[in-house]
């Protein structure tokens, strides 16, 4: 199974989680990178509702909880993806990285971002 995902570039020290999003989500990234995290949260909960194991779009929550300040929230998220099989995952410049990659990314900049600020 390979779903499409495109890894966008975040601000640098503001960003947790670089966001990931189907192409049918688009949506809900472009209000990721906008900083419109309330937005892209409803949009990505009514998503997870119809589709609640879909990597893209849990990973696209973590990132927006992990911007938010929920980095428990994000982590079970990130958890989550992981007891899943891991899926291949189209990234821009015509990279592949699967699932399980790119939440334990996550996990580890979350671990950073724990560790700096104590």
């Amino acid at each position: 199974m390979r779903a499409a995902l495109f890894i966008l570039a975040a601000v640098p020290l503001a960003a947790l989680v670089q966001p990931a999003a189907a192409q049918d989500r688009a949506l809900a990234t472009t209000q990721i990178v906008s900083g419109d995290y309330a937005t892209a949260e409803k949009a990505l909960g009514a998503e997870l509702r119809i589709y609640p194991n879909r990597p893209e779009l849990l990973l696209n929550l973590a990132a927006v909880y992990a911007k938010t300040g929920r980095a428990a929230q994000a982590r079970a998220l990130y958890s989550q993806v992981l007891a899943q099989d891991d899926v291949l995952m189209d990234l821009p410049a015509e990279r592949v990285a699967g699932s399980h990659a790119v939440a334990r990314t996550g996990l580890s900049r979350l671990a950073n971002v724990q560790f700096t600020a104590r």
